[in-house]
């Protein structure tokens, strides 16, 4: 998890324009996801003021300016310039207010701006932050996306994982991460993975070493990121263990507060994981489109019954 993100990188990330400070933003830090829209503030009501948010000003805020006098404006401006605070937005390709410029300016806080509505930027800001802040949970995997399905692939050491991942991006699928994927939670109900900085586009195949899977196989078969909607866990094969045949279990696993569905898988000799686990994102794939294969077995099942019964 980061501690904070700079203006420069907000800039860079949600494409504003800088409409002074530009030589400020690298300096600026940026520690917290929340966006404030100083309303109360510009009334003088400053007893609960959020200096260390970015502070957006819209169409309402920027109307409710230009009838205030210059004195009481620029008073106002000066309170909301606090050292803490990261920098101004400006939405809907409006003008900054003088008062803001002088203060900003006084203060050395920068004011960015862009075309975008407000609600549309504070949604794209709020976004990038809350990526880039949240707490993030190394886990032990492989993280491939297969038919645009974010498939986490688990298991012990030396199961398989990265050689399979290698099968899957040679047959069209791409790679997020190998070995280690970082994974932070972006809402209620979405798991977001990535790659450690150090580990992008790479696998580690035993044998062969380090490959870089970008430069072998191209753009096409890498993604910085991807939702993870689904795990498949490899398990070394025994007699002993017993394995789902129907799809009638339902397992899931809890990563932060999000429940993600999960199968376990056999590895034994002259399985090809690759075509297996494809087929289950597809499967799964098909299930949250409606689809359940298993139910349609069900039916049929019953159906049979039902006639043989009707005919004794």
């Amino acid at each position: 998890m980061a501690d904070s993100v700079t203006v420069a990188d907000l800039v860079h990330n949600i494409r504003l324009d800088v409409l002074y400070g530009d030589d400020l933003l690298a300096d600026r830090k940026i520690s917290t996801s929340d966006i404030s829209r100083p309303g109360l503030e510009l009334t003088g009501y400053f007893n609960y003021y959020p200096a260390k948010r970015i502070q957006l000003l819209g169409i309402t805020e920027t109307s409710f300016a230009k009838g205030m006098s210059h004195d009481d404006l620029l008073n106002v401006m000066r309170q909301m310039c606090q050292p803490e605070t990261p920098a101004f937005v400006i939405s809907t390709q409006l003008e900054p207010p003088e008062e803001l410029l002088q203060a900003a300016k006084e203060t050395g806080i920068p004011i960015l701006g862009t075309k975008m509505t407000t609600s549309r930027v504070l949604s794209n800001m709020t976004n990038y932050l809350e990526g880039k802040l949240a707490e993030r949970q190394s886990l032990h995997g492989v993280l491939v996306d297969i038919y645009g399905v974010g498939v986490l692939i688990t298991g012990d050491s030396g199961v398989g994982k990265s050689e399979t991942a290698l099968e899957l991006v040679k047959r069209g699928h791409r790679l997020i991460a190998d070995d280690r994927v970082e994974v932070y939670q972006q809402d209620e109900q979405t798991l977001v993975g990535a790659a450690p900085a150090i580990l992008s586009h790479l696998l580690e195949i035993r044998g062969i070493g380090i490959i870089d899977v970008m430069n072998l196989f191209g753009a096409g078969a890498v993604r910085s990121e991807t939702d993870i909607e689904f795990i498949v866990h490899l398990e070394a094969w025994t007699p002993e263990k017993k394995f789902d045949r129907l799809g009638n279990d339902s397992e899931t696993q809890k990563i932060f507060d999000v429940e993600i569905p999960k199968i376990s898988i056999p590895v034994k000799t002259g399985r090809n994981l690759a075509i297996i686990i494809e087929a289950a994102a597809m499967n799964f794939r098909a299930r949250s489109m409606g689809y359940d294969a298993t139910k349609v077995f069900d039916e049929n099942l019953n159906k049979l019954i039902k006639k043989n019964s009707n005919q004794k």
